[in-house]
């Protein structure tokens, strides 16, 4: 099989110069919690999204999509694999792939099936009863004004890469099972799961290779 070409990287999370920062630190908890609750809304009414209580808002899984939570390196290269319509973010140096709901269950079975199962993988599956941090969308309206931290976003923060689209059905662009040799327009999961494993194998030989020999 031919080599396939190294992912391209991803963007760092913005960070705001530390003038900003400092001038917004005095009313950051007002602000931050109303920008918080406009953020709620937004998923709630815009997108129709479950959130859990409490600051900071989280985006509930298991209801109308799932997770896949990977490394950077590995989420560069599954973008090749999603549509442009498929949600995924970025936290960190994790990136948080949606997929449809009922896929972290299956996700053990067909690591198996792929004969992947007997090896530790940097991957894991968010589904019903788990929560991811919610990127703050652009289109959000915010009471805070630009520079303060929450507005603006800091080193770490959850921020889209392929936002989701108001007004539009998330469950038509995810990767799902029953897109295996069907004619949907959504992705393949089996497809999605055999490229990010083989891009977490990779990174831990990468880790592997790059840890000094230990003697006794």
């Amino acid at each position: 099989m031919a080599p396939t070409a190294a992912p391209a990287p991803l963007p760092l999370p913005r960070r705001p110069p530390a003038e900003e920062r400092s001038a917004g630190d005095a009313g950051a908890t007002g602000d931050a919690g109303a920008a918080d609750d406009a953020v709620r809304r937004w998923y709630e009414n815009e997108l129709g999204w479950a959130t859990a209580p409490g600051p900071p808002v989280r985006l509930v899984t298991g209801l109308r999509f799932d997770v896949l939570d990977v490394p950077r390196g590995a989420g560069a290269a599954a973008l090749r694999r999603l549509g442009p319509a498929s949600p995924v973010a970025l936290h960190g140096d994790r990136v948080r792939l949606l997929v449809a709901a009922g896929s972290a269950e299956e996700l053990p079975g067909l690591l198996e099936w792929l004969e992947w199962g007997s090896l530790p993988l940097d991957l894991r599956a968010l589904g019903a009863g788990g929560d991811i941090t919610a990127p703050t969308p652009d289109s959000a309206p915010t009471a805070a004004p630009v520079s303060t931290p929450a507005a603006v976003g800091s080193q770490g923060a959850a921020v889209w890469l392929r936002p989701p689209v108001p007004g539009s059905e998330v469950e038509s662009s995810l990767p799902t099972l029953s897109a295996l040799g069907g004619g949907g327009g959504a992705p393949d999961l089996v497809r999605l799961v055999e490229t990010v494993a083989t891009e977490c194998h990779r990174v831990r030989l990468r880790r592997a290779a790059a840890q000094p020999l230990a003697f006794s």
